[in-house]
């Protein structure tokens, strides 16, 4: 796996922008007049209620991309926690559903050229298509710089609309708030139909792989898009609404640019239509990004052939999935642009319901290697409320969309039946359920998989202090015991130890009557200085009902023995500096009283924070 990772080149404002690019298009220059005509001014609240359902649900993305931040998003995240055939169904749904938004936003680019150039809207819509794919295929980094330009002009065209228009805006427009016969209860109708407007939430989990420092710039990014792209939002609705009569808004499929024209004239529809055409480049573009790299971390994980997670290039590219998503995409301009737009509401819903539970299951499975740096709030309730949330809205979107979402899930069970029966991957559903029944047996599959993504994601650079715990003896024992009886079953049990006894036990016994070892009242480090050359030692012991290093202490469960010749002091030095360190971390007591089996004390030690020392000496 290591020949075809992705280079990480995407900053914070790559994040904001692919968030918040990949959201604002069809759903703000399209819908507003279709769901105006079905609830009345009260339109502005369903996009409100719209964004704080999608603001619950994107927290369990979050909190996943920064934990794993691979390419396929919520793809990777499902597999992992409940396994390749869960997985294989969520990453062609969630293929499915950014490919035919990106394609919706496309087909807006044509249906533009159409009323401006009389152009064939399939011919332009396929045009199109190689162009977004060329961009893409130049490198992540050149079309996220394009992202960026673009959503900047489309932010500074939406301020535009809504200082301009507040001047224009006229409170009678809101009375009444409802349709006739329709109220407060409606709005989740019309929130379920306006939601694929928060679709491109998706698109910045799917490229996180590619994102530097994913523990600040993905959190920062994704709520801060989502929060700015709902003000923008439900102002510009507001405006809107104030501005056009009812019959103009209800028969209007372009209503920002209609707003606009009928007060600042052909300008103003200018500026407008600009702006709008911005929006569809800026989702198609972030749509193709964010698509491609499903395909490619199927194949990467072999539960579709292999050859779509090859990269090609400097800069690492995923050609084949690239070709085959821009493929897909063209493909979809033949379909009915109402069709486009269910199975892409449906299945944004159903990936938020399937990250949810995808975080119970992680958190309940009492892997240690899961570490994200950002956490749901409130949970478990906040994952619980986000699943229903989503529950209440697909039902609202009617039996279509269901089915056809349906046919995608029966296809991936078929797909996976083909490719990915035969993998053996340890995910976190196994784990919970053998901790439900009790099954002791450890299973390090997905906590050594978790571990070399965090070192990847926090820049963990091994030094001699991991090298040595990679290797060292890790011994455990669950009754109490004085000092000199662990030291003695220590030197009985260790056998392949490069010390030798002889007057060691006696010696570490008598130096801890004279100076104990005991730094805390949790951990204690015996050391010796012994005779030789190019010798140094380290034991790691947990003792889970502790050890009496004298009468009056409290027991110790963490015990460190170093051993090393005086030609080795510097290491010696920086074993004790770093297990100083990690062990004042506020969560080391409660992580290590949690470890169950070598391997996790191990990880503990190795993912700990602490400074580490390059070959060179330097710190990082």
């Amino acid at each position: 796996m290591e020949k075809n990772k992705l280079i990480k080149t995407l900053g914070l404002l790559d994040v904001f922008c692919i968030s918040s690019g990949a959201m604002i298009s069809s759903g703000i220059f399209i819908l507003p007049g279709i769901a105006f005509s079905q609830i009345g001014p009260a339109v502005f609240l369903a996009y409100l209620l719209a964004g704080i359902c999608a603001l619950v649900g994107i927290f369990a993305t979050i909190e996943l991309a920064t934990a794993m931040p691979l390419a396929g998003g919520i793809y990777f995240y499902t597999e992992r926690s409940l396994g390749p055939l869960a997985g294989t169904v969520s990453g062609l749904l969630n293929w499915s559903a950014i490919a035919a938004k990106s394609s919706f936003a496309i087909f807006g680019m044509s249906e533009i050229l159409f009323q401006f150039f009389n152009i064939d809207p399939i011919a332009s819509g396929m045009v199109i298509t190689l162009l977004f794919l060329g961009v893409n295929l130049i490198g992540t980094k050149e079309a996220a710089i394009a992202q960026v330009v673009m959503v900047v002009l489309l932010f500074v065209a939406m301020g535009a609309y809504i200082v301009l228009g507040f001047p224009e805006w006229k409170p009678s427009r809101f009375s009444p708030l409802f349709l006739p016969g329709k109220g407060y209860s409606y709005l989740w109708a019309e929130a379920a139909f306006v939601f694929v407007s928060f679709g491109g939430l998706l698109d910045v989990a799917s490229v996180s792989e590619e994102v530097k420092n994913p523990k600040r710039n993905l959190p920062l990014g994704m709520i801060g898009a989502i929060l700015a792209v709902t003000v923008v939002y439900v102002l510009s609705l507001i405006v809107t609404v104030g501005v056009l009569t009812p019959e103009q808004l209800s028969n209007s499929r372009t209503p920002l640019a209609d707003a606009a024209k009928l007060y600042y004239g052909t300008p103003g529809f200018a500026v407008i239509t600009f702006g709008a055409l911005m929006a569809f480049v800026t989702t198609a573009n972030a749509g193709m990004m964010a698509a491609a790299r499903f395909p490619y971390a199927m194949g990467r994980d072999s539960l579709i052939p292999k050859f779509f997670s090859r990269t090609y290039g400097k800069r690492k590219m995923p050609l084949p999935a690239l070709l085959l998503t821009g493929i897909v995409m063209a493909c979809a301009q033949f379909l009915p642009l109402e069709r486009l737009v269910s199975i892409a509401s449906t299945v944004i819903m159903l990936s938020f319901i399937l990250t949810n539970v995808s975080v119970l299951v992680l958190r309940e499975s009492g892997i240690q290697n899961y570490c994200p740096s950002f956490r749901i709030p409130f949970y478990p309730w906040t994952p619980i409320a986000g699943m229903g949330l989503f529950g209440i809205l697909i039902l609202q979107l009617g039996l279509e969309a269901v089915q056809i979402s349906m046919g995608i899930v029966i296809f991936g069970i078929v797909l996976y039946f083909i490719f990915g029966r035969k993998i053996q991957l340890e995910y976190a559903l196994k784990n919970l359920i053998r901790r439900i029944t009790r099954n002791r047996i450890p299973r390090q599959g997905l906590e050594r998989e978790l571990r070399e993504i965090v070192k990847a994601r926090d820049e963990i650079i091994s030094d001699q202090f991991d090298h040595c715990v990679e290797k060292a003896p890790v011994l455990f024992r669950e009754q109490s015991c004085t000092f000199p009886e662990l030291v003695h079953e220590i030197f009985h049990a260790s056998g392949g130890l490069s010390v030798r006894a002889g007057k060691l036990p006696e010696l570490l016994i008598r130096r801890e009557k004279t100076s104990s070892t005991a730094l805390t009242p949790n951990v204690a480090i015996p050391h010796l200085m012994i005779d030789g050359k190019n010798i140094f030692e380290l034991i790691i012991v947990k003792v889970s009902a502790g050890v009496y290093f004298n009468s009056n202490a409290p027991k110790v469960t963490a015990v460190f023995f170093l051993f090393g010749t005086a030609d080795m002091r510097n290491q010696h030095l920086q074993a004790l500096a770093a297990i100083a360190q990690m062990i004042q971390h506020p969560s080391f007591e409660k992580r290590w009283a949690k470890a169950d089996n070598p391997e996790k004390l191990r990880d503990l030690l190795l993912l700990a924070k602490r400074r580490r020392q390059s070959e060179s000496g330097n710190e990082s």
